[in-house]
């Protein structure tokens, strides 16, 4: 199994975008979840919705989580603490770019990295 991703954008369509660029760098090896907007059609971020994204891309190896903004990575971590404490402690928020952190983590997980050296690997890419 590898490190999951979960990229979180205030836009569903910036969302999907880099989640359809993640798919064709690494293919279906990388668990992949992505979430955006908010239930009304609009921009923002959801706690609920990052949940969802969490649980879907899962792995027992740790996710990592990318944010487009600080609401966002606000909502995230929020999510976070909704997991139970055991699986709480395997996603991580990576302070990185979006798209660039996420086809970086990506790469990184698909060749068996665990969460420590994705997360490290995508925010090198961080200004």
């Amino acid at each position: 199994m590898t490190v999951g991703i979960v990229i979180v954008s205030h836009s569903p369509k910036v969302a999907e975008g880099t989640a359809d660029m993640v798919r064709q760098m690494v293919g279906a090896i990388v668990p992949l979840a992505w979430c955006g907007g908010n239930g009304q059609g609009g921009l923002g971020s959801e706690v609920g919705a990052i949940l969802g994204a969490i649980e879907a891309a899962w792995s027992d190896d740790g996710v990592a989580v990318l944010v487009d903004l600080g609401g966002a990575a606000m909502q995230a971590e929020m999510a976070i603490e909704l997991l139970d404490e055991e699986r709480r402690t395997r996603v991580q928020i990576c302070e990185a770019p979006l798209v660039e952190g996420a086809v970086i983590a990506a790469t990184e997980a698909s060749g068996g990295s665990d969460l420590a050296a994705v997360r490290a690997m995508a925010e090198q890419l961080s200004p």
